[in-house]
């Protein structure tokens, strides 16, 4: 299976280094485009249907975190930024706005191999762009929008994503962990009881539904039809 690649980074020298990188390690089975600028990155992001996009932050244009935001109206796919801000603000707010990893320049091109991999694997046979629908709740991801008993819930988006990734596994338990992982990160310095405290505000976000979500001891959580 091919895997297509968006690279929006406007050093040429990132660029080659990535993409010749990525093409001899996986030995053809990712390919990847590139764009130069922001606006370019935005325009190829929306028109084509990529696997993974890796965006720059600080781009010509238009900036990787306005890519992203305009991105994840219409799209689900995963975005890892490859940036030199390091603050935990801009992190967090990298998170905030819907993208899946946050990689710190310089960087390991073997790490970034890594999580590419990791993230296609656990978006492979997902439901992706379709509409979920898990006992009282429904989730449409082009509209970024949750719904209990049809009426409208507002999520912030850790717990969004933590409800996404609990009805794209329905019935399987996902340990905190994994959920740390996914939704902040690998390079996080938190601990897992931040995904038991958004769990708790999910919960209380979704009213009645919320008995649908399950813990499971010393595991992690798991979503049910009840």
């Amino acid at each position: 299976m091919v895997h297509r690649l968006l690279l929006v980074e406007d050093d040429s020298e990132i660029r080659e280094i990535i993409i010749d990188y990525f093409t001899e390690k996986s030995n053809g089975a990712i390919v990847i485009s590139a764009a130069e600028t922001g606006l370019d990155g935005q325009l190829e992001g929306v028109a084509n249907d990529y696997d993974l996009i890796l965006l720059d932050v600080m781009l010509p244009e238009v900036d990787g975190f306005t890519i992203c935001r305009e991105l994840r109206k219409t799209s689900d796919v995963p975005i890892i930024f490859i940036t030199a801000k390091q603050n935990e603000s801009d992190r967090l707010h990298g998170y905030s706005l819907g993208c899946d990893d946050y990689v710190i320049k310089p960087f390991s091109l073997a790490e970034l191999y890594a999580k590419v991999n990791a993230i296609l694997r656990r978006s492979k046979g997902m439901v992706g762009k379709q509409i979920m629908t898990v006992g009282r709740i429904r989730l449409d991801p082009y509209r970024w929008a949750v719904y209990v008993n049809e009426e409208e819930v507002s999520l912030a988006p850790k717990e969004y994503a933590i409800l996404k990734t609990l009805m794209e596994n329905q019935g399987r338990a996902i340990s905190r962990e994994s959920l740390l992982i996914r939704i902040w990160g690998y390079d996080f310095d938190g601990n897992e009881r931040v995904v038991d405290n958004h769990v708790k505000k999910l919960r209380k976000a979704i009213g009645n539904a919320s008995t649908q979500i399950k813990t499971v001891f010393k595991k992690g959580y798991k979503l049910e039809v009840e």
